[in-house]
């Protein structure tokens, strides 16, 4: 490959990558093929999605949210694992999950038992758990929020949802660090026993020292499905947790043999190193979260950006075109008397992107030509909301036509009557050869 070429090469691999991996579609693919161009498009879509949403922001406000509420949010964690008498163990769980933040954590827990004293003896009952408590709250519905942003879910959780919700997980918490404790000493109890079989030694050190790992996995994932407020598929939930929990744990052992340059550090800031080292720590690791969190949306949502770029530029007749022809396999299939179309079924089977598939189907809903019905399993499909012998070719474009407002003050009463009239009389003679047209007939013509 010569030096000049090197800029076509890199064109062609950008356009790859930001027009025709979008235009593949299965049909035309070996699964192969098609997993690794899927793959490429979650990437794609993910590096895309950080870069629009603007997740180095998000992280750093969530690390700033963060840092105001470690103290309360330890406290309470503490104060429900010693209610279940799990403090020790959640604690040296802690301890050895952030194993790099060893000084920050004994500093910390030093806060958290004079804060849980003062708490005890009254001096902050009352007034002061409840202020606890809605640092603490606030937190997680911070990162809800923008776990909400990052799905592009425009409601969150009532309120009754979010304390029961956020309760719940303050309970289990506690419980999900004994498991990972009991997990961790019965694997190192059972290969320890192991050391003196030279085949299994090294094997079970590499099973002692992945256990972080698994316990990582499991967070990542439990908090990708709970966290936003939209139903997450296990299998992408778990894919981006494994991705997270890598790099977390990649991240954390950087940090902990990096210590001889954190020393120098600490030599020239002294003991107010740990906040900026601490701070530091918690925008990376936050940022760690939230690209996991955009890979479990571009895996669960990749199929909505096919066509992307074709998809924003239609034309007004190819639109009106795929407008009609979902109407009409809807209508037939509800003529047949057979089981209603869902979104994806029309998408995959007639080959029109989903996005456009979606679009087009909430603009029948709108018009009410077509209503939303759920299946067993809870998943939207579609049927006729009016009588089928009423819907005409006409009938549904006028009804597009007249969509939205035209309250304006352009004056086509007198100045423009002229151009206004045109209009209406080009939609009169659109139709005039096929007015009484109805939609289930095109159907029967084209698809029997």
């Amino acid at each position: 490959m010569k030096l000049k070429e090197i800029p076509i090469y890199i064109s062609k691999f950008l356009k790859f990558i930001t027009e025709d991996v979008w235009r593949a579609v299965p049909q035309d693919l070996s699964q192969k093929k098609w997993r690794g161009y899927t793959l490429i498009k979650v990437v794609t879509l993910a590096v895309r999605r950080y870069q629009a949403d603007n997740l180095q922001r998000s992280a750093s406000a969530l690390t700033y949210s963060t840092f105001l509420s470690l103290i309360p949010l330890l406290a309470v964690l503490m104060a429900i694992a010693k209610g279940f008498g799990f403090r020790n163990i959640v604690e040296s769980q802690l301890f050895e999950y952030f194993s790099g933040q060893r000084e920050i954590l004994t500093t910390v827990f030093g806060f958290v038992d004079s804060y849980m004293q003062h708490t005890k003896d009254g001096v902050f009952l009352g007034l002061g758990l409840i202020l606890l408590l809605y640092t603490v709250f606030g937190l997680i519905s911070n990162i809800e929020n923008t776990f909400n942003m990052i799905w592009q879910v425009p409601k969150g959780r009532s309120y009754f949802r979010r304390y029961t919700d956020y309760f719940s997980v303050f309970l289990l918490l506690p419980v999900f660090l004994v498991c990972s404790s009991g997990i961790s000493i019965l694997f190192a109890t059972t290969f320890n026993t192991l050391k003196e079989y030279q085949v299994i030694a090294p094997v079970s050190e590499i099973m002692i020292t992945i256990v972080p790992l698994i316990v990582s996995i499991l967070f990542f994932t439990g908090l990708y499905m709970f966290m936003p407020n939209t139903k997450v598929q296990f299998k992408h939930a778990f894919y981006a947790g494994i991705f997270a929990a890598i790099c977390f744990q990649t991240f954390q052992y950087l940090y902990i043999n990096g210590q001889m340059w954190v020393s120098k550090y600490n030599a020239i800031y002294g003991s107010f190193a740990l906040l900026p080292l601490l701070l530091l720590w918690m925008q990376l690791s936050w940022v760690i979260c939230l690209i996991g969190a955009e890979i479990a949306y571009a895996g669960q949502n990749v199929q909505n950006f096919e066509f992307e770029s074709d998809s924003k530029n239609i034309s007004r007749r190819y639109l009106d075109f795929l407008t009609l022809t979902i109407a009409a396999l809807i209508i037939k299939r509800f003529e047949k008397d057979e089981k209603p179309y869902t979104a994806i079924e029309i998408a995959y089977q007639y080959r029109i992107p989903i996005r456009l598939t979606k679009q087009i189907i909430y603009l029948l809903m709108d018009l009410g030509i077509i209503n939303e019905l759920k299946d067993d399993d809870n998943y939207p499909n579609y049927q006729p909301a009016i009588n089928i012998n009423h819907i005409t070719v006409e009938y549904l474009f006028n009804k597009i036509d007249r969509q939205g407002s035209e309250n304006f003050k352009v004056d086509n009463k007198h100045k423009f009557r002229s151009e206004w009239d045109t209009i209406l009389q080009c939609r009169t003679d659109m139709f005039r050869n096929n007015k009484e047209l109805l939609i289930k007939d095109i159907v029967i013509e084209k698809l029997k």
